[in-house]
C-alpha cells in the first residue's frame, strides 16, 4: 500500500497575475484545485508549498515576502491541508520541516503537483527519488512559463513535455489527475 503525501508546489499569485504568468494557469489551476479535493476524499495528506525570496536572490522582484504575489492562491489557501511550509530554494525539501513530516507519517510516495514544472517541480521529484520515496507527477495539474535564458527561448509546452518525458524516464510515475484518482 502506498502512504502518499500531495505536494502543492507553490501555487501563488506571483504565477497568476504577478511578474511570471504561467500559461493556460486557466487549465492547470482547476486541475490543482481537483487534485487536492481527491487528496482530502482519499484521506491523503495535503502539504502546501510557498516559495518566498531571500535578500541576494537572482530575482528579487518575484516572492516578496509579504506581498500580494507572494500569497498562496486563495481556493488554495481555503482547501483543507495538512501543513504549509515556506521554501527559499527551489527544492522543497532544503531547509523544510518536509522531510520529518514525511517520516512522522510513514509516507512512501510523493506526488507533485503545481508550479514550475521545470524547477520547483522537477527539482523536488528528482530530489524524493534520490531519498527514496516513489513519486507521481501530476501532468495536468502542473504548469510552467515560457523561459528565455542566455542560451535561448523556449515555449512553456515544450519545457512543459520535455520535463515529463525526462522525469518518466527514471524518476516519477507520470500521470494526470484523472488516472491519478483511478489508482487510488
Amino acid at each position: 500500500m502506498n502512504n502518499r503525501v500531495l505536494l502543492i508546489i507553490d501555487v501563488q499569485n506571483e504565477y497568476l497575475d504577478g511578474c511570471l504568468p504561467i500559461v493556460d494557469s486557466s487549465i492547470s489551476l482547476p486541475l490543482i484545485h481537483q487534485s487536492i479535493r481527491i487528496a482530502n476524499a482519499h484521506q491523503i495528506p495535503v502539504v502546501v508549498v510557498q516559495h518566498v525570496s531571500e535578500v541576494g536572490e537572482i530575482e528579487p522582484s518575484a516572492f516578496v515576502p509579504d506581498s500580494h504575489e507572494v500569497e498562496v492562491e486563495k481556493i488554495v489557501q481555503l482547501l483543507p491541508h495538512n501543513l504549509l511550509i515556506q521554501k527559499h530554494k527551489p527544492s522543497c525539501f532544503h531547509n523544510t520541516p518536509l522531510e520529518s513530516f514525511l517520516m512522522d507519517i510513514g509516507c512512501n510516495t510523493v506526488v507533485i503537483a503545481g508550479y514550475m514544472t521545470h524547477m520547483c517541480c522537477d527539482t523536488t521529484a528528482r530530489e524524493a527519488f534520490h531519498k527514496g520515496y516513489q513519486v507521481e507527477f501530476l501532468k495536468d495539474a502542473t504548469g510552467t512559463v515560457n523561459l528565455t535564458t542566455p542560451l535561448g527561448t523556449i515555449d512553456s509546452r515544450s519545457l512543459h513535455e520535455t520535463v515529463l518525458k525526462v522525469q518518466s524516464s527514471m524518476f516519477s510515475k507520470v500521470l494526470s489527475v484523472g488516472e491519478w484518482e483511478k489508482s487510488l
